[in-house]
C-alpha cells in the first residue's frame, strides 16, 4: 500500500476528528436532554394563565374577567396622565442607567413609607422604619418572608385569610414558611366573617405571624369596617401576634390614599410593630415596571439600621438590586407637589369609575337574571344570589367573587 500524501493524510485526520466531535456533541446533547426527561409539564398560572389564553383568543367580543389590572372603556391598558408627565421629566434630565443600591434609592424609600404612614408619621420622623425598594408587591412579600424565615423568633407559620391572593401561599412556602388559614369571607352573606375571623385569630399561637390585607381584599373585595379593624387590632395585640400587612391597592379601593391606609396607621397607633408590603402596580399603573417597597416598623433607630443591613444581605443573592425606571417614575410623582396632586386625582378617577362600573354590572345582571349566563349552568346559589341582587355592591377595588366552579368557567370560555 502506497504512502498517503500529506494533504490526504491531513484531510483524513481532520475528517476523523470531525466525526469524533460530532459523535461527542450528539452524545452530550442526548445526555443533557435525559437530565430533564423526568420533568412534567406544569399547570398554567391560575391568574396569568387566563391572560395568556385571552390574548390567543380571536373572538372580538372577548372580555378578560381575571386580569388584575385597570382597563379603559375599550378594554385597553390605561397609562395615567401623571405617569406620562413624570416620564417626560425623566427624559429631559437625561439620567444614567447605573445600578441602584441594593435597597434602592433612599428618596424612593422615604417617599414610599411616607405615602403609607402619612407625612406627619412619628415613625418616619424618628427613623423607626427599615424600608427597601423591591420588585413590586410580590418582591416585597418574598423579601419579607425571607427575613421572617431567617430572623423571626416565633413560630415559622404565617396565618392567611380564607381566601387570599393566589400567590401568597407559594411565596410563603418557597420562602421556607408554613401556611395556615383563618376565616375571613362568608359566602352566605357576601361579606366579612367578622366573628369567625376574631374567633380564629384568638386561637392562633402567641407570637405567630398574621397576614392582613390593608384594603381592597384580593380576591373578595370585602374589607373590615373601621370599628372591626379596631377589634382585630386588639385581638392581635392580646395574642402577641406579628402583623404582616400587604397593601397592594392604596388609593385604589376608595380613591383616597389616606383612607385606604387607615388600618395600617391604626395598628401603629395601637403600638404594634409591623411588616408592610407596598406596590405601585395598581395605583400608578406601573404593572410592568415592578416598583414596590418592603418595610419593617421597629422599636428603635438602631433596630431599623440592623434589620435593613440584614435585608440587604438577603436581597444581594436574590436579585442583587432593584430596577430603576419604575422607582424613578414614583419618585418624580411623589416628590413634585403638582404632579402628586394630579396623580391623586388620577387614582380617584380610576376608583370612582370602578365603583360606577360595579354598580351598573349589578343593576344589569339583576335585570337580566339567568339570561345573562346562558353558557354557564348550575351556578351555585350564593353566586346567583350575588348576581341577582340579594347582596349589596359592597366590595371595593377591582374584585368580586362569582363562585363558579373551574369546570363551569372553562365551559363558559369555550361557549
Amino acid at each position: 500500500m502506497g504512502r498517503m500524501s500529506p494533504s490526504l493524510r491531513i484531510a483524513n485526520i481532520s475528517g476523523g476528528l470531525l466525526k469524533c466531535n460530532q459523535g461527542s456533541v450528539t452524545a452530550a446533547v442526548s445526555r443533557a436532554g435525559s437530565w430533564w426527561s423526568h420533568v412534567e409539564m406544569g399547570p398554567p398560572d391560575a391568574i396569568l394563565g387566563v391572560t395568556e389564553a385571552y390574548k390567543k383568543d380571536s373572538n372580538p367580543k372577548k372580555i378578560n374577567l381575571g386580569v388584575g389590572a385597570y382597563r379603559d372603556d375599550d378594554g385597553k391598558p390605561f397609562v395615567l396622565p401623571s405617569v406620562r408627565k413624570a416620564e417626560a421629566k425623566m427624559i429631559s434630565k437625561k439620567q444614567d442607567k447605573e445600578y441602584a443600591p441594593i435597597s434602592g434609592t433612599p428618596e424612593f424609600s422615604k417617599l414610599s413609607i411616607s405615602l403609607a404612614l402619612g407625612d406627619d408619621s412619628e415613625h418616619v420622623k424618628n427613623g423607626l422604619n427599615a424600608t427597601t425598594q423591591t420588585i413590586s408587591g410580590t418582591g416585597a412579600l418574598r423579601v419579607g418572608a425571607a427575613f421572617l424565615n431567617s430572623f423571626f423568633k416565633g413560630p415559622k407559620d404565617v396565618y392567611l385569610p380564607t381566601p387570599t391572593w393566589g400567590n401568597h401561599i407559594p411565596v410563603m412556602k418557597h420562602s421556607g414558611l408554613g401556611v395556615k388559614m383563618y376565616r375571613y369571607y362568608d359566602p352566605t352573606t357576601c361579606g366579612f366573617d367578622f366573628q369567625g375571623a376574631l374567633q380564629d385569630l384568638a386561637k392562633i399561637p402567641e407570637g405567630s405571624v398574621v397576614l392582613l390585607h390593608a384594603c381592597a381584599h384580593n380576591p373578595t373585595g370585602v374589607d373590615p369596617k373601621p370599628e372591626q379593624w379596631a377589634e382585630i387590632s386588639k385581638v392581635v395585640k392580646d395574642r402577641k401576634l406579628f402583623p404582616f400587612f400587604d397593601m397592594a391597592y392604596q388609593g385604589f379601593a376608595s380613591g383616597d390614599v389616606d383612607k385606604d391606609a387607615a388600618a395600617v396607621r391604626l395598628f401603629l397607633r395601637d403600638g404594634h410593630e409591623i411588616a408592610l408590603c407596598q406596590s405601585y402596580a395598581k395605583n400608578m399603573g406601573l404593572y410592568g415596571e415592578r416598583a414596590g417597597a418592603f418595610s419593617l416598623i421597629t422599636g428603635s433607630k438602631n433596630e431599623a439600621a440592623t434589620t435593613l443591613s440584614q435585608i440587604k444581605i438577603l436581597i444581594r443573592p436574590m436579585y442583587s438590586n432593584p430596577p430603576i425606571n419604575g422607582a424613578r417614575i414614583v419618585t418624580e410623582i411623589l416628590s413634585d407637589p403638582e404632579l402628586k396632586k394630579e396623580w391623586l386625582r388620577d387614582v380617584k378617577g380610576m376608583a370612582d369609575r370602578i365603583i360606577s362600573v360595579r354598580t351598573k354590572l349589578k343593576e344589569n345582571l339583576k335585570k337580566e337574571g339567568r339570561k345573562a349566563y346562558k353558557g354557564i349552568q348550575h351556578l351555585p346559589h350564593q353566586g346567583w344570589s350575588y348576581f341577582n341582587g340579594r347582596c349589596d355592591v359592597k366590595e371595593c377595588g377591582i374584585f368580586s367573587p362569582c363562585y363558579a366552579p373551574s369546570h363551569q368557567v372553562s365551559g363558559g370560555i369555550v361557549k
